[in-house]
Parts: structure tokens; sequence; C-alpha cells
């Protein structure tokens, strides 16, 4: 199989099998990725000129967790004297201060907690929106729904059906870290299964519902286990009802390695370089040709290497991430302001656009 035939498919939008990424991935020239992964950048969004970004708020509704993941620094046991869960006057306090700094979403996720039942979240969200009509809830994960139906021995429709009446507006792709039983049974085992968070997915893109995909890589994964998850997300993708968005987004980020279990106990380091996060993000340009927008995460690989992935396939610059914790307890010390952010798109060649989580972009006011 030539590489310059499959780079030739890739380029008309054909579905590469895990086989043909994979080849392409260990054997295709850096340039040819990228030229390949920019032009379908071109192809698929409707203004190959604009990058788009977001400002929303991070806030952990709770610390307390039973994943307990290998490469969390984050989580509390029950007993931690340091644990906590987020009080609603700090809600208050916090989305008060996003929307006076421009944002309008809250990006709400937490822990597995053992207690927290539906009725618990049901009730947050329907406070928060009763207060704030205007306010965009970005909310929980699949894990966490899985988490929540297992507690209240209901499906996974029944779980968001819930939440939608009570505010949910999108559901995040956090917790696919490597969609690979194997990986997830080393690194995060208290998590569901590769299977139960894309059926998760499923179920909210039948329900109609934004939603985002992720891929946490540069641990114990391989180079095929990779791949694989890129076309398991694909696959749901192509299974979405008509009409509906699906996962309008793409993000990967490498591990972030300092101070975690990964690291301390058995020294799995991230060793991703520029190059490698370049590679990889024309490849989920190429293997997910039915995502239309993919993510360069500044955040952990700082500005420059996500400068260079928007001429690799990335048209998205993601978010200012107003208190974010999970990702810099690990290590990770990058930060942008609103401006910095559009000053950082425009050094790239790119025209910075606000946008809103469905992707529609916004005007500056």
């Amino acid at each position: 199989m030539k590489i310059e035939t499959l780079l030739q498919r890739a380029l008309n939008s054909e579905f590469l099998s895990v086989d043909e990424g994979l080849l392409l991935y260990e054997k295709a020239q850096t340039a040819d990725l990228m030229f390949v992964a920019n032009e379908l950048r071109k192809q698929k969004t409707e203004n190959s000129n604009i990058v788009g970004w977001i400002i929303d708020r991070n806030v952990n509704i709770t610390n307390y967790c039973i994943a307990q993941c290998e490469f969390c620094n984050f989580y509390r046991k029950l007993n931690d004297p340091d644990g906590y869960i987020t009080s609603e006057a700090e809600y208050i306090e916090k989305i008060e201060e996003m929307f006076r700094l421009g944002g309008d979403q809250l990006l709400l996720q937490g822990g597995l907690h053992p207690k927290l039942r539906l009725d618990f979240y049901v009730n947050l969200f329907s406070r928060l929106k009763d207060r704030f009509p205007t306010l965009k809830l970005h909310a929980l994960g699949p894990a966490e729904i899985h988490h929540i139906a297992r507690l209240e021995k209901k499906d996974y429709r029944f779980v968001l059906e819930k939440l939608i009446e009570a505010g949910l507006d999108s559901l995040p792709g956090a917790g696919a870290e490597i969609l690979n039983d194997r990986v997830r049974g080393e690194i995060s085992k208290g998590k569901c299964t590769a299977q139960q968070w894309l059926d998760v997915m499923r179920v909210a893109h039948q329900l109609g519902m934004v939603t985002s995909a992720t891929m946490m890589f540069g641990h114990i994964e391989t180079l095929r286990e990779r791949i694989e998850h890129l076309i398991a997300i694909r696959e749901v993708q192509a299974e979405k009802p008509n009409g509906v968005p699906g996962f309008l987004s793409f993000i990967p980020w490498p591990f972030q390695d300092k101070d975690t279990e990964l690291f301390e106990k058995r020294n799995v380091q991230n060793k991703t370089t520029a190059v490698d996060y370049v590679r990889l993000t024309a490849m989920a340009r190429i293997l997910l040709p039915n995502v239309p927008n993919i993510q360069a995460s500044w955040l952990t690989v700082g500005v420059p290497t996500a400068q260079l992935a928007l001429h690799a396939g990335a048209n998205d610059f993601g978010s200012i991430m107003i208190e974010e914790h999970v990702v810099s307890a690990a290590g990770s010390d990058y930060w942008l302001d609103a401006g910095q952010i559009q000053e950082a798109i425009k050094e790239a060649g790119f025209i910075p656009k606000k946008r809103n989580q469905k992707f529609e972009y916004l005007k500056m006011i």
C-alpha cells in the first residue's frame, strides 16, 4: 500500500481503516500529513482563515472521586481533609465574575462522588439556571453520566433526559483518555469502559446534544491504540441521527506527568515533542472527516506548538479557561488572557473569532 495513495484518499475524506491510519501515522512525512490535514481543514470549515476561541470557566463540583486515576493529582478520597463540594454561594460568585469577564459558559465537572445522586445534579443545574437564565452549562461527561446511572440503577437516556430538563446544554468529552480497555484498566480502572463511554455519547447524540471528544495521549498507549481511539469516535459520529450536531470538536492533549502516580510509581513520563503533537493533530483531522472542528490544546503544549497545530488541521484555540485545576495540578503552567489568545492566533496567520459551544461566532462587545 502506497503512502501517496492513502494521502490522496484522505484528501477525498475517505474513511481510512485502523491499519491504513497506522501506516500513515508511522511512515508518512510530517510535512505531508500537515499538508493534507491543512487542506482538509480548508474543506471542512466555512472560512479557513478563522480560528475560534471561547471564554468559559472551569468549576469542579467536587474533588472527591472513587476513580482515583493514576494520571490525576486532583482527586481526594472521602476521608481526606482537603476534599470539598462546591457550595451554591461559591458558584454564584464564580459565575458572576465569569459574566463580568465576558464568558457565559460554565464547564462544570467533578469527581465520581459515591454519595452524590441524580437529584443533587438536577437541583444544582436547576438552581443555577433559575438564577442565571443565559448561563450555558457544558457539564459532566460520559464517565460521570455512567457513574450516576449506576448509582440510580437507571439507563443513560433517563439520566441525560433529567439533566437536560434541569438545564444541561452540552456534554464534554472528558474521561476518554484512550478508548481502549487495556489502557483504561491500568490508568483509570475506576472509570467506565471504552464501550460505556461511547455508549453514553451515542445516547447524547440521539437526544440531539452538542458533544465533544478528547484524547489524553503520551503515557502507556501504543500508536495503534491512538488510531483505534480516533476511529471509534468517527464511528459513533457516523451513527448520529441526521440533523443533530454530535461531536462538534475533538481535543487531543498530552499526558501531564508532574507528581502523578504514573510518574512517581511507574516512571511513566510525557515524552511528547512538538512534532509528535503536530502529527497527532494532523492524524485527527485526517481520520475524523466527519468531526468539523479540531482544537489545539495550548494549555498543555504551549503557544508555539499550538500555533503550529493550526497549520496541521486544527481550527480552534479553545478557551482561556478561567480557573482550571486538573491539568495544571499535573504540571501545565501555560496561561493566556483574552487579548493574548487573540494575539497568538493572529501571530499564526489567522483571524481570531470568539465563539460559543455550538461553534457559532460571536460579536465582541
